[in-house]
Formats: structure tokens, sequence, C-alpha cells
């Protein structure tokens, strides 16, 4: 089945199917409607010649500057060319058709002032395959993600490069093999295509998604050092959470009651009165990151199905409105603070990575999980490696947001840097599923060692999961690959998926 656009109810997880799973999309037809009232409205003020910014004049700076009616048609052409301004690497794939999916939801307001032949392509370009080669620097995140959605504009017009069925191409050449005309723009068809920040608000939604599961597979890793390290479970109790109120707490101290129930590892003498902070504050912490996720959801959400352009076109009121709505500030603050939470999520895994490895704190295991230490260093370096990319993300968490650089003769003076904080925030999300995955092979590890305990049902499956792939170590050999395996575990599902079967979804 379709999903069906009409700029009011796109959420995250289709922008992640589109993009990553090639769902099929269309537009709904009162949406196409009122595209084709605001283009009607547009075309009657052209014909008048009234003065309309980055239709009727020149852009930034030169907004002051007047243009002919020859030169009104032939200015969206060189708009896009001279916007086309990037460098680098291609985007990923998904990230491209989640921005270009974002920009279409916002036309279906009907407030762009585009002509519906230009909706049209987008569509096409997606339902059949053909994705722009966008390179992943030369947005400030004002106006817009301006130069990577002009090299998108740039394949609807058949110039450029595009991605179809694993080849790079010449775009005339991608659409031509997908049966996609090419057009040419019109009055102010150029800047609508390209004048949102949609980039971010793509990325920024599939990795909102991503975080989702991050976040739930952060509670199993946790579940799996408790046991391991004979927790003292009273820091979980309900009571406690919902005493202070945090919804996020109260969520993410049920999914580890949840996840360690029945667990015989649990279940051992010697308990402490208190735990050190990495362990009972889990839920305080975690649960900090899921409303800090709550948030982001929300800004996002709000972004997909709000209007991001300028000027805005009001066919009700007969009116053209210029502001700044493509600011892309909304975003990147939530995205700094989704990066902030990650990463202080992953300082915490390191620190209970640091108590399954030390024989001082680790309620009995072998020092660095390996029995015959001296000979061997079991796990080790597996927790400098952890250190390194804690380390990493912290200097990926300092604020891009807070980073402006004024630009077009300071006509644009303030400037979100929104992707910037979209790059480093996948940064720091690629690196956590490493950390989480260093921190569960060594609890699958520090589970062996304490056989013939069990741990609970959950925790064995995931468990279960990990034996798959990662051996015992009963002795020193590389963990370079276990390392990269037990990241693509956690990014892929297949550990969350397995535990969900005993516990059911943990939210």
């Amino acid at each position: 089945m379709s999903i069906v656009l009409d700029g009011n109810e796109l959420r995250i997880e289709q922008v992640e199917a589109v993009g990553r799973g090639g769902e099929m999309v269309e537009i709904a037809p009162d949406a196409w409607e009122r595209i084709r009232v605001c283009r009607a409205m547009l075309e009657e003020k052209i014909e008048k010649r009234e003065v309309m910014y980055g239709v009727t004049t020149g852009i930034g700076e030169f907004s002051e500057v007047v243009l002919t009616p020859e030169q009104t048609r032939e200015f969206q052409k060189y708009l896009v060319y001279s916007h086309a301004a990037g460098c680098g690497k291609p985007l990923p794939v998904d990230v491209v058709r989640a921005a270009m999916l974002s920009r279409i939801n916002v036309h279906c307001n009907g407030n762009s002032g585009l002509r519906p032949v230009v909706d049209e392509t987008l569509l096409a370009m997606l339902n059949k395959g053909v994705t722009p080669v966008v390179f992943d620097r030369g947005s400030v995140g004002a106006s817009g993600d301006l130069s990577p959605m002009s090299q998108v504009a740039l394949v609807v017009m058949g110039e450029g490069e595009a991605f179809y069925k694993g080849e790079r191409l010449p775009a005339d050449e991608a659409m031509k093999k997908a049966g996609i005309p090419t057009i040419v723009f019109e009055a102010r068809d150029g800047l609508a295509t390209i004048n949102g920040s949609n980039v971010i608000t793509g990325m920024g939604s599939i990795l909102v998604n991503e975080a989702r599961r991050w976040i739930r597979m952060s509670e199993i890793a946790a579940a799996m050092s408790l046991e391991a390290l004979n927790a003292n479970m009273l820091a979980f109790d309900e009571r406690l959470h919902k005493a202070r109120g945090y919804a996020g707490a109260v969520t993410s101290a049920s999914n580890i009651r949840r996840l360690t129930e029945g667990s015989e590892l649990l279940k051992r003498p010697g308990k402490r009165v208190q735990d050190a902070y990495s362990l009972r504050s889990t839920p305080q912490i975690v649960g900090a990151m899921r409303d800090t996720w709550t948030f982001a959801r929300q800004i996002f959400e709000t972004e997909l199905n709000g209007v991001g352009d300028n000027p805005l076109f009001f066919p009700e009121d007969d009116e053209v409105v210029t502001g700044a709505n493509f600011q892309g500030t909304p975003m990147a603050f939530a995205l700094e603070f989704m990066g902030i939470g990650i990463t202080t999520v992953c300082v915490l895994s390191e620190r209970r990575l640091n108590r399954l490895m030390n024989p001082a704190l680790s309620a009995g295991l072998p020092g660095f999980l390996i029995e015959g230490g001296g000979m061997f260093s079991g796990l080790m370096l597996t927790q400098y490696t952890a250190g390194a990319l804690v380390a990493e993300n912290r200097i990926l968490s300092t604020p891009a947001a807070i980073q402006s650089i004024p630009a077009a003769a300071d006509q644009e003076d303030f400037v979100s840097m929104g992707w910037t904080t979209a790059v480093k925030t996948r940064q720091i999300l690629d690196h956590a599923h490493q950390i989480l995955g260093i921190e569960m092979m060594a609890a699958a590890q520090a589970f062996d060692l304490r056989k013939p305990a069990k741990p609970s049902a959950a925790c064995q499956a995931a468990y279960d999961v990990i034996r798959k792939h990662v051996a015992f170590m009963d002795e020193d050999r590389p963990t370079y690959n276990a390392n990269n395996k037990m990241a693509e575990l956690v990014r892929d599902g297949s550990i969350l998926e397995a535990v969900e079967a005993v516990t059911g979804p943990l939210d």
C-alpha cells in the first residue's frame, strides 16, 4: 500500500520506509488541488508584474533587484546552477530519498506556488528509484539546505547525476531509462524545490527513528550487565520512579525489570546496599534520553508536516508573505540535544563495561573476563576501543547550532548550521552502536563465566543471538571483527527482535 502525502500526517516511520524500504508514494487529491490553486494565484500576480521575492526579484543580497518578465523564467535555472555549490562525497540514497519525500510534503500544504509538474516529477523519481547524487557538504541550514537540494533540482531538469538501479549515471540518462520526462523550470519552480531544510529533516527523521531502536538496545545492554554484576534491583522499583515523575525514567525502569525477570544471576548472595551510579542511575539517565527522544520526534514531525519555505503564498488571502521558515534551527536543537543524550548513555555503557572488566568491581569475575590472566589479556583492549569512541562522541557533542557564520553579504547574517549538527549526530549514533556492542559482548562473556547460574529469559535471548556470531573467549584472539559484528547486531535489530519476542515491545 502506498504512503499518501497530504501535508499533515507524515510520520518518521514512513520517512524511513520510503528512504530505506522503497515504499511507494502518492499525493492526496485535496493536496493536488491546493498546489493547483496556489499556482493559479501566483500566475495572476506574475501577470500583474507584482514584486515577489525569489519570483520577480533576485535572492539574498540581490532581493532588491527586480527582474524583467524575460528574466523571471530564466532566473530559476540560474538560481539552481548557482546554488549547486557543495562538495564532498555522495550522501546515502536513503537520506536523499527522505529529503525528497519531506519536500513534496511541504508542497502538499499549498503555500509554495510551484507548478504541479515539479511534484509529479519528484514523485516519479521516488517511485521509480531515481536518486540524485547529492554531496554531503555545503549546507549551512539557512536558507534551508540550498546546496544539496539544488543537486536534487538539477536532476528534475535533466542535469547533474543520479543513481539508478545501482549505477551512477548522468541525470538525463537515468531519467530516460526510468521513463521520467525532465522539465524546464518556470517562475518560482526552482526556489520552491530547494528553499527548505529538507536534507536535515530527511536525515534527522531517519536518525530519530534509528535512535528509538538504539534506546531499547541500551536497556538490553544495561540489563545484561546488571545481571552479570549481581546488581541490587531496588533501584528499579516502580514506586521510586513514579515518585519523581519523569515518564522516561518510569518506562526505562519498567523495561529493565521486565528484561531481568526470572534471572538466577540476580538471586546470588553478596549484593551491595547501594550500587555505583553507573548501575543504579540507569533509569534516570536512559529515561532522560527517552524524554529527549520524545521531544526530537515532536520537532521532526512538526517540520515534516509544516511549510518550510520562503516566501509563502496564501491564496485565501491573495497575499505573499516573506519570512524565514527555511531556518534549520528547530531541528538543529533537537539533534544537538539527542546527540548529547546518546553520548551520555554511551558514557554509562562504558562505565558498566569497566565494572565488568575490573576484578575489584566485578563481584568475582576474573580480570578482563578471561581465565588465565597474565598469559591472556581477554577483553581488555575492547574497553580501549569503547573509551576512544566515547571520547570522540564527547567532542562531537560540542554544539554546531551555535556556530553561525554570516553569509550573502550579511543579508543572511545568522544561519543554523543544522546540517553540520545532523552529520555529527549521525557519527555519534554510529559510534553508539559500536559501544553498546562491546558492552554486550563483554556481558555475554560474563554470563558464560557465571555458569551454571542462568540469566533471565530475555537476556538469554540476547545472549543466544550474540553466540551465533561471536564465540566464547577461552584464550586471546583478535576482536576487531567481533567488535564490528556486534555493532551490526545492535544496528540491524537482530538482538532487539529476539528479546522483544520474550518481553513484548520495550516502549
